[in-house]
């Protein structure tokens, strides 16, 4: 059963900066991609970054540039390095991991930024 857990969550002024980590309860390697999703208190869940087995990454264009997906082959864990955050930014944090057309979710950080 794969497990992801995430940490890393918390108040932060606007402008200001967290780490998000997802650890991963098997080789990161094993699956397709994983990613970090976010959602809004009211809106749909929607993707920020997520980065390929091969180590290709891909962003939202609204955390381009500010936002950073990175991972750690040995401790299996992937990271979101949120830089510049904005009110907007606010929500619950969901790292996601998807392969042999499965997807794996954890049970979410919450972020909250204040203006």
């Amino acid at each position: 059963q794969v497990q992801l857990v995430e940490s890393g969550g918390g108040l932060v002024q606007a402008g200001g900066s967290l780490r998000l980590s997802c650890a991963a309860s098997e080789s990161i390697f094993s699956f397709n991609v994983m990613g970090w999703y976010r959602q809004a208190l009211g809106k749909q869940r929607e993707l920020v970054a997520r980065i390929s087995n091969g180590g290709n990454t891909n962003y939202d264009g609204s955390v381009k540039g500010r936002f950073t997906i990175s991972r750690s082959i040995t401790k299996n864990t992937v990271y979101l390095q949120m830089n510049s955050l904005k009110p907007e930014d606010a929500g619950v944090y969901y790292c996601n991991a998807g392969k042999d057309g499965m997807d794996y979710w954890g049970k979410g950080t919450l972020v909250t930024v204040s203006s």
